[in-house]
């Protein structure tokens, strides 16, 4: 038993973070990441605040630039940051909200009805994680300013004469590279996507976005008056609707606002239901999906008995075989959200299933009722997708029989790891016979498993269930990473890999391959992706030596920039690496899978749409959009980028 000590230890141990300390003490608690997810979450919660002002019908327009110094500047025409002193703290409105957390006015008694800044500490951890903001709010013909430097208010709110007669807020702030130590350049295209989202969520809203850091100023602007209904127009365009009019739900009961937007298509075996709730992506689901699910299941259903599709007798049709080529929206707006968590990925609330549920229940049944030939193709595809799922049970079974069995859970040619630990595990998916042997010798045999599969494997966008459950080289996948089935037997504490690294040659091929991976992980496996468990493995192109020194080249521009730095004729060689199969265990170890040495790209999903739709032009069966895709970016891409 321990020593039992209590005089040295006493209030003067207990630490007290006050104000904004605690955000820069463990900025992770806020932002989830001090890495490039949490850098852009940072334009993120400023430009919430504007789509705040925007839901309450005070705001139609919003700018965001991303400036030279590498600060960004939000601006909208709400009606901008209250300025008078606050009766609680004795400062200004303004230095409340940015210098005290959960101050806002999103609690009931603020002026937002419907907000996704659930927690109210999104502009004052703005303020605490960036090097210095500069807020600036306009009322009528006066402007008033202030800066704030790590949190602390530097000077004090000036109001000056303003030049033009308006309102609003502008908020530019430029992240703290003490917090951001690894990135403080933002990403255009991370932002743009969200940007893009959001004004699909806000329809009329105007979000015009500037990159002012080039020599070239780059400018898009977003605004739908179409909402949601443009937002499926667009995820689809490239797909063969059955129905030309997209089916659209808007209500309000009870103070949720329901918007749901549904289009079927005849060539997908898929579906896409994308979910948001104040604004916000629920990933993980919630009550409005559910209420969705379960309405579109009923009334498909009732209506397939209604036309004699369904006999007595018959088994109701399951709801995946009723949202078989599916692409919809819901998005509902909630004046208190019930959200799991600081990362509101699943909303709560019990009232918005019945409500989903009541409204697109009526909306969709009287358009079956006055459109019935379309809702014969829709049961026809169902049908045809319960078929095809009664014979895909049957593969299906056949894998998880496999599964089953102690001495058959895995395939032959798996090599596995000793660790039983999937955290520290991870699996390399290879390309052919003699790769899988190099990766074999070169590995490290407690945590680093191989699986060499057998040329290229089935194009899954293209094939139903019964056919990808019968390829042996999806079931080798599934068995070997204990993946499930299809994603609906999900189970982490079943996956036997944190890591699955796709690992292919750096030519056409192999970006071939690894495309079609990904279409299976995207498309049968999605939460992979979703909780980061897939990576690429980047190998080298070149070996390149010079005397008794040789180093690595994993591009073009790589190799370029090493044979500069040699002395002017000096005598060098290069190797090209044709295939992985061509280089020796110890080559392979080295360059692509010591942790140490290796570079690894970890996939995610921030425009699931944008994903969708790349999906369906590349991998699907129109050929026009795919050679109108390669002739627009073929040029653009080289064979360093072909593993992205």
């Amino acid at each position: 038993m321990p020593e039992i000590i209590t005089e040295t230890y006493n209030a003067n141990q207990i630490q007290v973070l006050e104000g904004l300390e605690a955000v820069r003490k463990r900025p992770g608690m806020y932002i989830g990441t001090t890495g490039p997810k949490g850098l852009h979450h940072l334009v993120f919660e400023v430009v919430d605040n504007s789509v705040d002002e925007a839901l309450a019908g005070h705001c139609d327009r919003i700018l965001v630039e991303l400036m030279p110094d590498g600060s960004v500047q939000v601006s909208d025409n709400g009606r901008g940051i209250p300025i008078d002193i606050h009766p609680k703290t004795g400062k200004s409105a303004l230095e409340t909200v940015l210098t005290v957390l959960h101050a806002g006015g999103k609690f009931g008694d603020g002026g937002y009805k419907v907000s996704g800044g659930l927690h109210g500490v999104g502009i004052s951890v703005v303020n605490a994680l960036s090097e210095w903001v500069e807020v600036s709010v306009w009322r009528l013909e006066t402007v008033y300013t202030q800066r704030y430097e790590r949190g602390f208010p530097v000077s004090e709110l000036i109001p000056s004469k303003s030049q033009e007669v308006r309102r609003g807020t502008q908020v530019r702030f430029k992240p703290d590279p003490q917090i951001f130590t690894t990135q403080t350049e933002f990403d255009y295209d991370v932002l743009a996507s969200r940007l893009k989202e959001l004004a699909y969520l806000n329809a009329g809203v105007k979000i015009e976005y500037c990159d002012r850091r080039g020599a070239e100023l780059r400018t898009d602007i977003y605004c739908y008056e179409g909402g949601i209904r443009e937002y499926v127009a667009y995820m689809t365009r490239d797909k063969e609707p059955i129905h030309p009019d997209i089916i659209y739900v808007n209500g309000e009961r009870d103070n949720v606002v329901v918007e749901v937007a549904l289009q079927w298509c005849i060539d997908s075996y898929n579906d896409n239901v994308l979910g948001f709730a104040n604004n916000i992506r629920t990933i993980d689901g919630g009550t409005h999906l559910e209420g969705l699910k379960t309405v579109l299941t009923r009334t498909m259903n009732a209506t397939a008995r209604k036309l004699k599709k369904l006999k007595e007798g018959d088994s109701n049709l399951a709801g995946e075989n009723v949202r078989e080529g599916l692409t919809a929206v819901i998005s509902v707006k909630v004046t208190d959200p019930e959200f799991e968590g600081q990362t509101k990925t699943k909303l709560g609330n019990t009232e918005v299933r019945g409500i989903v549920d009541s409204f697109v229940g009526e909306v969709l049944n009287e358009y079956l009722e006055f459109h019935p030939a379309v809702a014969t193709s829709i049961i026809e595809k169902a049908l045809q997708a319960f078929n095809a799922a009664e014979a895909a049970r049957r593969a299906r079974e056949l894998v998880r029989r496999k599964s089953a069995l102690e001495s058959s859970t895995l395939p032959g040619k798996l090599a596995d790891c000793s660790s039983r630990d999937p955290k520290e595990s991870e699996i390399f998916i290879v390309e052919g016979d003699s790769a899988g042997g190099s990766a074999k010798q070169g590995r490290d045999r407690h945590y680093q498993a191989i699986l060499p599969l057998r040329g290229k494997v089935l194009n899954i966008e293209r094939a139903d269930d019964s056919k990808i459950y019968k390829n042996n080289e999806i079931q080798a996948l599934i068995t070997g990473c204990g993946l499930g089935i299809k994603g609906e037997d999900f189970n982490e504490s079943q996956l036997r890999y944190h890591k699955i690294i796709l690992l292919a040659d750096a030519d056409v091929d192999g970006a071939h391959i690894r495309t079609l991976l990904l279409t299976f992980f995207y498309r049968y496996q999605r939460e992979l992706l979703d909780r980061g468990f897939i990576y690429i493995g980047c190998p080298p192109l070149y070996k390149l030596e010079r005397g008794k020194n040789a180093q690595y080249c994993y591009s073009d521009n790589d190799l370029q920039a090493a044979i500069a730095s040699f002395p002017p004729n000096a005598n060098y060689n290069i190797q090209r690496f044709k295939g992985l199969g061509e280089m020796m265990p110890q080559q392979l170890w080295e360059t692509t899978m010591n942790p140490a040495t290796r570079s690894l790209k970890r996939l995610t999903i921030e425009d699931a749409a944008e994903a969708d739709r790349i999906f369906t032009i590349l991998m699907g069966d129109k050929v026009a959009p795919r050679r109108e895709f390669i002739e627009t970016y073929g040029s653009k891409v080289g064979l360093a980028d072909l593993d992205i």
